[in-house]
């Protein structure tokens, strides 16, 4: 893992909060399939963390939940971002071991393993290969998706499964929304992401020349609305700002792009033009 795409002056994602219909299943499949620790929990709600301190992913089971609904947008994936290959072999090997159902992939800038929770939300566990041999044509860099060399990555590590290390952060978050043009508009003019790739009904967007720290999809069908406010899926994520001079400048965007920005808690709130919520925090 290259530190530099996670510090300032880069924006990045740092936590993602879900809505789940059974907290105590969410919970036990979190620890024991993807490897995060409690690091708050109350009847309702679950913080997780990879390093004891951080929350990475925040489990909540509101009143009158409903189970994740189809063809909306919302939640592709979030993407856990692990420190080296050899701890994406330690995964990959725990995964084969305990034959939950997964998927692989190879994206030439990562390697990649898809898990979907008991709620199906979807989860990426992926390592990154050094930016250095990232292949960039201009201002986009080559991605794509193709079979991973299982045994190439278990041949990596014989290391034990321990969870997540602590140096486990999140890599990025996917999307899906209803127009892929709106959103990379609102991603670029309102919080100054830039677009570094492409893919049919895609766009991969990032800071500092990352292959992605947020991508949008129309995978569930150009014009898909917002997902019911009751169901199980993505409740919001946080963009972590280096500083509040940046926070602010940013906040100034938004409004001047015609996007509602609220403050409340110590953080700031808007929403895509696909209705995924955003918390902007410092």
């Amino acid at each position: 893992m290259e530190k530099q795409f996670f510090q300032e002056p880069n924006v990045y994602v740092g936590e993602v909060s879900i809505k789940v219909t059974d907290l105590n299943r969410s919970v036990e499949f979190y620890e024991r399939i993807i490897g995060l620790k409690v690091l708050e929990r109350t009847d309702k709600k679950a913080a997780l963390t990879a390093d004891g301190t951080t929350a990475l992913v925040t489990l909540e089971q509101p009143e009158g939940v409903t189970a994740k609904s189809g063809r909306t947008a919302g939640l592709y994936h979030f993407a856990i971002l692990l420190p080296s290959r050899a701890d994406f072999s330690v995964f990959l090997r725990h995964l084969l071991e305990t034959r939950y159902r997964f998927g692989a992939s190879d994206h030439y800038v990562s390697e990649a393993l898809y898990i979907q929770d008991p709620d199906d939300n979807g989860i990426e566990i992926y390592s990154d290969r050094p930016s250095s041999k990232w292949s960039w044509n201009g201002k986009l860099v080559d991605m794509a998706t193709v079979q991973l060399d299982g045994q190439s990555v278990l041949a990596e590590s014989d290391a034990p499964w321990r969870g997540l290390p602590a140096g486990t952060i999140m890599g990025h978050i996917h999307l899906h929304v209803g127009n892929v043009e709106r959103a990379e508009k609102f991603y670029q003019e309102g919080l100054g992401f830039q677009t570094v790739a492409y893919y049919p009904q895609a766009a991969f967007m990032s800071t500092g020349g990352y292959h992605h720290h947020i991508a949008v999809n129309t995978w569930q069908g150009v014009g898909a609305p917002p997902a019911p406010a009751a169901a199980a899926g993505l409740r919001w994520y946080t963009l972590v700002f280096p500083n509040e001079d940046a926070r602010a400048r940013t906040v100034e965007q938004l409004k001047s792009i015609g996007a509602s920005v609220v403050e409340e808690g110590g953080w700031y709130t808007t929403s895509d033009p696909a209705g995924n919520v955003i918390r902007l925090v410092v």
